[in-house]
């Protein structure tokens, strides 16, 4: 959705009023994301709360557009079916996060390959760089899934939820990035100038339409 923005090339003055509001919610996520790392005690909850919310966000902004028919084709198709999806989904994140103990961290545990797995399916049934980049991902998937299974059946799965809590803070930082690229580029198109309005010709509506002209 980011670089579709970037590709409709908004006006300047939409831009100037876009780009903060991307350049905040990358900058939060990135900040939520190191604080869930180095925060070992809070830190599930305060991660999954703030993926819960994203893809709360995500489901109401795909849900609209799909309604309207302001989403054509396949993207309306996968908007209508996704976005109750996603607004399911982060809404129990949401709960869970608010429930004290270790849920979120269990949630996370088993919720962090689930998620990589599905947005690795996802990517593969697109095409092109989207495809490419699903193959990465489930690749980086499985091992993320080996991992926590191994250091759950090795060591304990309290330290595998403490793994998973790690990886979670890395993809919520990694859906930071892409909203402070996107900020950046509309930052760009908001430093155009205006386009010069279109002045009506001295001669519009005067005899020289039509052959002559009473200025001579």
């Amino acid at each position: 959705m980011t670089s579709a923005l970037l590709a409709a090339q908004p006006a300047p003055d939409v831009a100037r009023r876009t780009w903060p509001r991307y350049a905040a919610l990358g900058a939060a996520l990135i900040a939520v994301a190191v604080a869930g790392a180095l925060w070992p005690a809070g830190g599930a909850r305060l991660l999954l709360a703030a993926l819960g919310l994203f893809l709360v966000g995500r489901g109401v902004v795909l849900l609209p557009g799909a309604r309207t028919g302001a989403l054509e084709g396949e993207l309306g198709e996968r908007a209508a079916r996704l976005g109750p999806i996603a607004v399911g989904a982060g809404a129990l994140a949401v709960v869970a996060a608010l429930i004290p103990g270790g849920v979120a961290g269990a949630v996370l545990l088993v919720g962090v390959p689930l998620l990589l797995l599905g947005t690795a399916v996802a990517l593969l049934a697109r095409g092109g760089a989207a495809r490419r980049g699903g193959w990465a991902l489930l690749v980086w998937s499985v091992l993320i899934t080996g991992v926590l299974v191994a250091t759950g059946l090795g060591q304990d799965w309290d330290r595998a939820a403490d793994v998973a809590r790690i990886v979670a803070a890395f993809a919520v930082a990694v859906l930071g990035v892409p909203m402070l690229v996107t900020a950046a580029g509309l930052r760009a198109l908001a430093a155009r100038p205006e386009p010069e309005p279109v002045r009506p010709s001295p001669c519009a509506g005067c005899a020289c339409g039509a052959g002559g002209c009473g200025a001579g």
